[in-house]
């Protein structure tokens, strides 16, 4: 049987991101990668029953967590249960975990440098905190394409207001980690449309003098 080509499927859910104390409407993008036999998930949010469906029957191998804030989290015991796939999770976002899921751990940790193969391709993980201590992005280079999470957006970086948050870091992380990728790279976010490297890499130092 010849193997079918590796893909990226995109879904849209909608919920509620909760955080110290305040509650938001949100619409969260999940990422499905993979080819017609095996996926991975990136980020389960809200709705684990559409995301099993946007599977369509294939292997799930792991869902993985660009970081632990309750939207991004919210469907991924549910999934997992149904699916029987692993919740990998950066151990430095554990913290923010326990706050949606005090009684469920995730069952493996993701590591800068770490690779996850699925349908043909290889995700790297790139630890990139600043958002949240344990924010991850999932680099693809076969794809041409970085996943990443609420660390970077369409016009600048994740929000740094909130508790486990920090402006300087995430600037680092974005400055270091993914702007340094080639600038075809398209990036794939949390939120929101999609953008590339080369799009937003001139923009770095007004994120900088906004953001003081």
């Amino acid at each position: 049987m010849a193997s079918s080509a590796p893909r990226v499927d995109h879904l849209v859910t909608s919920g509620t991101f909760s955080l110290d104390g305040g509650t938001w409407d949100v619409d969260n993008n999940v990422w499905i990668v993979g080819d017609d036999s095996e996926a991975i998930v990136i980020d389960a949010a809200h709705d684990a029953a559409a995301i099993e469906a946007a599977l369509g029957g294939r292997t799930l191998r792991a869902i993985v967590c660009t970081h632990a804030h309750d939207d991004h989290i919210d469907a991924a015991p549910a999934l997992a249960a149904a699916t029987g796939a692993p919740i990998l999770l950066h151990p430095d976002d554990l913290p923010l975990w326990k706050l949606t899921h005090p009684d469920r751990a995730p069952d493996g940790e993701l590591a800068d440098g770490a690779t996850l193969d699925v349908g043909g391709v290889t995700l790297t993980v790139l630890h990139t905190p600043g958002h949240a201590p344990g924010a991850v992005c999932l680099y693809v280079p076969a794809l041409s394409t970085v996943f990443t999470g609420d660390t970077l957006f369409q016009g600048g970086p994740g929000a740094t207001g909130r508790s486990f948050s920090h402006f300087p870091t995430i600037i680092d992380s974005i400055r270091d980690r993914l702007l340094a990728l080639p600038p075809q790279t398209v990036v794939r976010t949390g939120h929101g449309d999609p953008t590339t490297v080369g799009a937003e890499a001139p923009h770095l130092e007004e994120w900088i003098q906004r953001g003081h």
